[in-house]
């Protein structure tokens, strides 16, 4: 670790996400800051923050990268029929305080969503580029959620929750379909898990993440406005 880069809080850079270590998968950098400009170069260039709160700020760019391309969402037949059931409303930017907080207090395996991390996703939600994606039960109660980062044609997945059977796959399957409506071309989701490939999430080489965010961070998506609500309306949706 001796041997990364310090970043400087007064100069905005990272070196080349190629430079990141093998082992441990993606580490990069160190130091810097958690300002809104720092987190777009970030995510522009394949790099996001993971740390805890006895670290310094950790940037990472694992290879290979767990994406998901919105046209490839996988839909079961047993998640289709919880989609017609109509037990869940999804929404967007609704609730992010809420969102980002429970993303970090349901993980039982601690969280990395320190409280820095909060107050600065927070400021990038209210500049427009941090977005919630809220799952509601049919008694009006949280069932799941998620934050990101949208940037261009491209939305970067930061943590998801899931408070009730099939919330986070129910979420996944609107934002995918709205993610492609609005002429998003990837969603970035870092590290794979058998809960995203289960969705049609799969991984790809760190050199082709990186050729797709040159092509697409700095493309508008179609023209949109993230606080919508979502409605399932059958299997072309």
């Amino acid at each position: 670790m001796t041997s990364l880069p310090w970043l400087d809080p007064d100069q905005l850079w990272f070196p080349s996400a190629s430079e990141a270590l093998d082992d441990p998968d993606g580490l990069l950098a160190l130091g810097g800051d958690l300002s809104t400009e720092r987190l777009i170069l970030a995510y522009k260039s394949g790099i996001f923050p993971w740390y805890s709160d006895d670290q310094p700020i950790l940037w990472w760019s694992p290879d290979p990268r767990c994406v998901l391309f919105p046209e490839e969402i996988h839909v079961s037949r047993s998640l289709r029929r919880t989609l017609n059931q109509g037990r869940f409303t999804v929404t967007a930017d609704q609730a992010f305080g809420r969102i980002i907080r429970l993303c970090a207090s349901t993980r039982a395996e601690g969280t990395w969503i320190t409280e820095d991390m909060i107050a600065s996703y927070s400021a990038l939600h209210r500049e427009g580029a941090a977005h919630s994606i809220e799952v509601w039960n049919h008694k009006g109660e949280l069932a799941g959620g998620m934050y990101g980062v949208a940037v261009g044609q491209c939305f970067f997945g930061e943590s998801m929750f899931s408070l009730e059977t099939n919330a986070s796959k129910v979420l996944m399957v609107h934002l995918a379909n709205q993610l492609r409506e609005w002429d998003y071309k990837i969603m970035d989701c870092q590290v794979e898990s058998r809960h995203l490939l289960t969705m049609g999430a799969r991984t790809i080489p760190r050199k082709e993440f990186l050729s797709i965010l040159r092509t697409c961070v700095d493309r508008k998506p179609n023209q949109h406005d993230w606080i919508i609500r979502w409605q399932w309306t059958g299997p072309e949706a």
